[in-house]
């Protein structure tokens, strides 16, 4: 009987879309997030990774992008850790006729002590951000960023991507304690991007 593990689940199918799971680090260490309460699954698929998957592993396994609404680079990490593979295979979607969509905690610009939304509206469609807290306390609280400043960079960077990315959707979630719905979506919509509500332990 064989010992191998089995292959990383680098992409996988919800509805009309294909999702790409690039990368397991992530900035925040959210409390409601599945992969901190011992599940690293969506549906049926196990996305645990043991290594930052290339381009050059992705892009097989993209498909015909006619099949699809769109492709989006979300899974159990954040997108823009593994910045080069996502320009990469976003741009292979696009040079396809495909749509892009990155979700993402907002802290790329941080994380990369740059401004990287002119090189993401090169091949990107949309973007769907998570804010999930209303206030500095209360994002610390729920989504226990790695890095010092994240609500402060969070916040900018909606502010600044509706100027690079026509589509900015802008979440958060009901059901994390002391979150006003109310007054996220008011910085959201202040900020020039759509508001999403979600409901806690909804995921994918």
């Amino acid at each position: 009987m064989s010992t191998d593990a089995a292959p990383c689940t680098l992409v996988y199918d919800i509805c009309h879309s294909r999702y790409l799971n690039i990368t397991g680090r992530c900035t925040l260490r959210c409390q409601f997030c599945p992969k901190h309460n011992g599940s690293k699954q969506v549906h049926q698929y196990q996305l645990a990774l043991d290594h930052q998957p290339s381009a050059a592993e992705i892009i097989p396994q993209l498909g015909d992008v006619s099949q699809f609404n769109e492709y989006v680079f979300c899974g159990y990490g954040e997108p823009t850790l593994n910045l080069p593979t996502l320009l990469t295979v976003a741009h292979e979607i696009k040079r396809r006729g495909g749509r892009v969509r990155v979700n993402t905690d907002g802290l790329g610009n941080l994380f990369h002590r740059r401004n990287i939304l002119p090189e993401l509206a090169n091949c990107v469609d949309a973007l769907s951000v998570s804010l999930n807290a209303n206030t500095p306390l209360l994002y610390q609280r729920h989504c226990q960023p790695r890095l010092r400043g994240a609500w402060e960079a969070v916040n900018q960077f909606i502010i600044e991507a509706p100027h690079y990315i026509a589509e900015v959707q802008v979440s958060a979630i009901d059901g994390l304690a002391g979150v006003d719905i109310a007054a996220c979506q008011q910085i959201v919509e202040q900020a020039g991007c759509q508001f999403k509500h979600r409901m806690l332990d909804m995921v994918g």
